[in-house]
């Protein structure tokens, strides 16, 4: 498949999305770090430009981008911190969600809260039993008349306790996936509780707790979809999320890599210059050649779930695991250019390096990732 160029619309996204980056992100992502603050304004602000509801329909709030378009805002938010850009896609993950599998009540309630982003919503699959091995979950959702009631815990919950909104993994039926359901909890829900603010190695811009549910009753129009419909439903959110926490990684990298440019010519030794030192140079070319390749199979992957190509699923899995080694393995690198400053807060390396770290755990596993490609290849089950 021939390599896009972007059209006009999609070099503005790009130029409105980093103004808003360079101004409302890039200056305070240290501290946010170093506090642990959640900054929610500037979340509001970022739905100002429509970022609450990128793949959202117009009609509901939401600005009706495609995939590739996406990737755009995610490499570019990143840039700025790549903890708020990967908060960003998650919760356009659950937006997506309520939009495509939402009948129009559920649209009509959640959708404009979560486009303009006054509220927040948080995806719950995971759970302390069951990580990788997703279709093992154990919390329950128990229909009693014109209700279910909740039971379980679910665990590294992103925005958990600052969200509203909840897309929850709950079984209702027999073990294995088509025994899972899919509900949207509201955080005043009774009996919804969540746990500890979880110390962590990066992110620490967003909160991480457990979402803990103890006989949380909600009405049967919580259900998305049908019932049985929610393993299909969280894997096919996955797929678009994948590809946000990959131009995450992306746009970390870059901006890791620019600072390593900058800093090797303005840093002096022996006499000159470190960027005259051509071992250094090369190092910089592999960096920038690896990130190219990393975009490209990005975009390719984007234009293959846009376009609904049989090899989405496992293009997206490629993509994510390929971008998010690579922007790690780049980070890194771009902390060892600095030599002792990249170990220091203040240069903001080392936060990058951090931050980029999850992104080869979350939203699958880049083992996982490996398994759906080799199932792709071989037609294992």
């Amino acid at each position: 498949m021939p390599m896009p160029t972007l059209t006009q619309e999609q070099h503005a996204i790009v130029e409105a999305v980093g103004d808003f980056t360079r101004e409302h992100l890039a200056p305070s992502a240290i501290d946010w770090d170093r506090r642990k603050h959640f900054p929610v304004d500037v979340l509001a602000k970022a739905a100002d430009l429509g970022l609450g509801g990128i793949y959202v329909a117009e009609k509901h709030g939401g600005s009706a981008l495609s995939r590739r378009d996406g990737t755009l805002i995610f490499e570019t938010l990143a840039t700025g911190c790549p903890s708020i850009a990967g908060y960003i896609s998650i919760h356009n993950m659950v937006a997506w969600m309520i939009g495509h599998y939402g009948d129009d009540g559920q649209r009509a309630r959640w959708l404009p809260g979560l486009c303009s982003m006054r509220e927040l919503a948080s995806y719950c699959l995971t759970e302390p039993g069951a990580g990788s091995d997703a279709a093992a979950i154990a919390t329950r959702a128990v229909r009693d008349g014109d209700a279910y009631i909740l039971d379980g815990v679910k665990q590294f919950v992103s925005g958990a306790g600052a969200s509203q909104v909840y897309v929850v993994m709950a079984r209702t039926g027999a073990a294995g996936a088509r025994g899972i359901s899919a509900f949207v909890l509201e955080r005043d829900d009774s009996g919804l509780s969540f746990g500890a603010n979880e110390e962590k190695m990066g992110w620490n811009a967003q909160p991480t707790r457990q979402v803990i549910l103890d006989g949380v009753r909600v009405p049967a129009d919580r259900l998305l979809g049908r019932e049985g419909d929610g393993f299909r439903i969280a894997m096919n959110g996955l797929n678009g999320g994948r590809l946000g926490i990959a131009a995450c990684s992306l746009g970390g990298a870059r901006a890791a890599l620019e600072a390593s440019t900058s800093y090797l010519e303005s840093r002096r030794a022996f006499g000159a210059p470190l960027l005259h030192a051509q071992g250094l140079q090369f190092q910089l070319a592999d960096m920038a050649t690896e990130l190219e390749a990393a975009r490209a199979l990005l975009w390719r992957a984007a234009t293959a779930l846009d376009e609904g190509d049989p090899k989405a699923v496992e293009l997206c899995a490629m993509a994510k695991r390929f971008v998010t080694d690579t922007g790690f393995a780049v980070a890194n690198r771009a902390l060892q250019l600095h030599g002792g400053y990249g170990y220091l807060t203040e240069y903001g390396i080392e936060k990058i390096v951090r931050d980029l770290r999850v992104h080869q755990i979350l939203e699958g596993t880049n083992e996982i990732m490996r398994v759906i490609v080799a199932r792709g290849l071989t037609g294992a089950a």
